[in-house]
């Protein structure tokens, strides 16, 4: 048999030996002989910093404006019905006032002298008494419903100022994060797709001021990478996945910057098979837009730091900006979704 068939044959069994390990074991092809591996993404360190700070800020400042507006809300109400108790109060003194000018003030020296027996002058004394109590009461009614009103109008106040702090410092935070990505030729606000009909994530745990808990890579990635996630990125992969984005993904990378080494980041792919050299387009692209979109509509509920996908960045408070790459399909995000976590 000559020689040249022999291989062909030997070629043939070869890649159908293959393709059936894929089929037995599962694991994404890239192309059709490969087992992907994670895409080299623009890992430089200053950026990743700065994008984590500005969006860390922008997080907690919306955060600590949300409680504020939340305490300004039951405060106002709190002013209104003060306010409401000491007009009530001030009528009360007023008539009290009007009828001491009218009638005078009973004194104990003339309930004696126009008493006519001692029983006259004990009941006499008696009225004199509850007067004197009703009086007090209502005056101080009307004083301590007058500091409390003044109390919360000052605490209104102050969350009024707390307030303005939060904005400006979203303001700054923004633009920390803008002038990060235009370092690297982007931070353009830019049109990216929004799912309305995006499905609704379950929300990760939080500590009970709001804020979110401080987490280590403590969990092992179910992924093929091998390394540790938090487990707030385990909780967003596993509702992403229950939602119905099940195409390849890898979370943890050793070495570089970012969030990857922290177990607080993954990459999901377009392709079905895996991580392809090349844009997606047709239906993979359509995967990409709704699997950023689902992220990005459960930001909140999650705690989504950033996403990245086909050349635009999205963080709370900036929305989609521009993103530049080096020009490769993984450094651009047009082959793979990037999520990154708090």
């Amino acid at each position: 048999m000559p020689r040249t068939v022999t291989r062909r044959r030997w070629s043939v069994l070869l890649a159908a030996l293959l393709a059936a390990v894929v089929v037995a074991t599962g694991a994404p092809v890239t192309g059709a002989y490969a087992a992907p591996t994670a895409p080299k993404e623009n890992d430089e360190k200053k950026l990743r910093d700065n994008l984590e700070a500005a969006a860390k800020g922008q997080i907690e400042a919306q955060r600590l404006l949300d409680n504020s507006k939340k305490r300004a809300f039951r405060l106002n109400k709190e002013v209104n019905a003060l306010d409401t108790q000491v007009e009530v109060m001030r009528g009360q003194v007023g008539v009290m006032a009007v009828e001491s000018y009218r009638t005078g003030r009973l004194t104990t020296l003339s309930a004696l002298l126009n008493s006519a027996s001692p029983d006259d002058f004990l009941a006499r004394a008696g009225s004199l008494e509850v007067m004197a109590q009703r009086d007090a009461g209502a005056l101080r009614g009307y004083a301590d419903a007058h500091e409390a009103a003044t109390q919360a109008k000052a605490q209104l106040d102050a969350e009024i100022r707390e307030q303005q702090k939060q904005v400006a410092t979203l303001k700054k935070r923004k633009e920390d994060a803008e002038r990060a990505l235009r370092s690297i030729g982007g931070g353009v606000t830019s049109a990216g797709y929004i799912n309305p009909n995006s499905p609704a994530a379950k929300p990760a745990p939080r500590n009970s001021d709001g804020s979110w808990p401080s987490e280590s890579c403590s969990i092992d990635d179910p992924t093929p990478a091998s390394g540790c996630i938090t487990p707030r990125t385990l909780h967003a992969l596993r509702e992403a996945q229950s939602d119905g984005f099940k195409r390849y993904t890898s979370c943890h990378r050793s070495g570089g910057g970012g969030e990857h080494p922290k177990g607080r980041a993954c990459d999901f792919s377009a392709a079905a098979g895996g991580f392809q050299d090349k844009s997606a387009t047709g239906g993979d692209k359509t995967y990409g837009d709704n699997l950023a979109s689902y992220f990005i509509k459960n930001a909140n509920a999650l705690g989504v730091m950033y996403v990245i996908w086909y050349r635009r960045i999205w963080m709370p408070g900036t929305g989609w900006k521009s993103y530049s790459g080096a020009g490769s399909p993984a450094a651009d995000h047009t082959n793979h979704v990037h999520l990154s976590m708090l």
